[in-house]
């Protein structure tokens, strides 16, 4: 993991050695070391629908409020995400025990926005229990769960921004702030491999899947003052997913299927900058939609969040051993 962790170092400040343009209605703070927290409630959920049933049941995390750390310097961001029990609202014991965590890394060649990242779910539960058994009381009874499923994603995102007068970083991470209202187009491109996995009547199965798709989105700051902003933005794609299952009956032997997907969402940013201080909230929505042997799965996130942060100089030992390397690899 170290040397990855040097290698993805080295690369990052390889790019910020080529670029060296920056618009001047934009201000940059990759001098500084910035530090963030956020409070959200980005939870997944999933829901079923089939020609079949008249009910749908919807899989959820015993959890409503995720708390992040961020850490950035230069074109290097990482963040690491997870689900205190100590906050109010999660890991609700008619729910069941829920885990979740999320490390992220980022970083920003030209008007590129590269991110990688990895999730951990573990231990739903349906939401609307009382659809499916009788007599159930919300607040007194268990709801139904599925202690042992567990979801991993390995994934990650490219985007462009067209526009040398807009900041998406600074919307997003507060590594720029942006003078005078302006938009741009941001297509992306989205892949991700996720491995669904459970154990039910001590009959363990697996689902491997392969994500696949392009969305094109439109984000637009408009700047009310000198230190507040408000980013509304939206966006709509398509793309394919490939699907592969088996438990210990089948054993070897695998059902592959494969899937079109529609992917879309919609939010808002608002925000208030200083040149140290940061703080503001967004409202995000997203959603993915296909058919799977004539059942309907969307998966819906629909989520709150609110970020402060604070900007400061960088020790004079990392300034000085990050410059050192930078003009190492600027001389190959």
């Amino acid at each position: 993991m170290r040397i990855i962790a040097i290698i993805l170092f080295s690369f990052c400040i390889f790019i910020s050695a080529q670029n060296d343009s920056i618009s001047n209605k934009v201000i940059s703070y990759d001098d500084k070391i910035i530090l963030r927290l956020n409070f959200d409630t980005n939870i997944d959920d999933y829901v079923i629908s089939s020609k079949e049933l008249n009910i749908k049941p919807r899989l959820e995390l015993n959890s409503q409020i995720n708390t992040t750390f961020g850490l950035d310097y230069k074109i290097i961001s990482a963040t690491v995400s997870f689900a205190p029990d100590f906050l109010q609202g999660n890991n609700n014991e008619l729910k069941g025990k829920s885990s979740f965590t999320n490390y992220t890394f980022r970083f920003f060649p030209k008007n590129m926005i590269q991110t990688l990242s990895y999730k951990n779910s573990k231990g739903f539960y349906i939401s609307n229990t009382q659809d499916f058994v009788s007599n159930w009381q919300k607040g007194k009874d268990p709801y139904l769960t599925f202690p042992n499923l567990r979801i991993q994603s390995f994934g990650g995102s490219t985007s462009y921004i067209f526009n040398n007068n807009f900041s998406l970083k600074g919307i997003y991470y507060q590594k720029e702030w942006q003078e005078k209202s302006s938009g741009s187009l941001v297509p992306s491109l989205n892949y991700e491999y996720v491995i669904f996995s459970d154990t039910q009547n001590s009959i363990k199965s697996k689902e491997y899947q392969l994500n696949l798709s392009f969305d094109a989105g439109y984000y637009y700051n408009y700047v009310i003052t000198k230190h507040i902003n408000i980013a509304p933005f939206a966006f709509a794609g398509l793309g394919k997913k490939w699907s592969s299952y088996k438990n210990d009956v089948t054993k070897d032997e695998r059902e592959k299927q494969n899937y079109f997907t529609q992917n879309f969402g919609a939010g808002i940013h608002l925000g208030y900058n200083t040149d140290k201080f940061f703080f503001g909230s967004k409202f995000n929505y997203s959603g993915n939609h296909y058919k799977d042997n004539g059942s309907n799965i969307i998966n819906n996130n629909f989520y709150v969040l609110l970020f402060l942060g604070y900007r400061l100089n960088p020790p004079a030992k990392i300034k000085k051993t990050y410059d050192k390397i930078q003009d190492k690899i600027s001389t190959l």
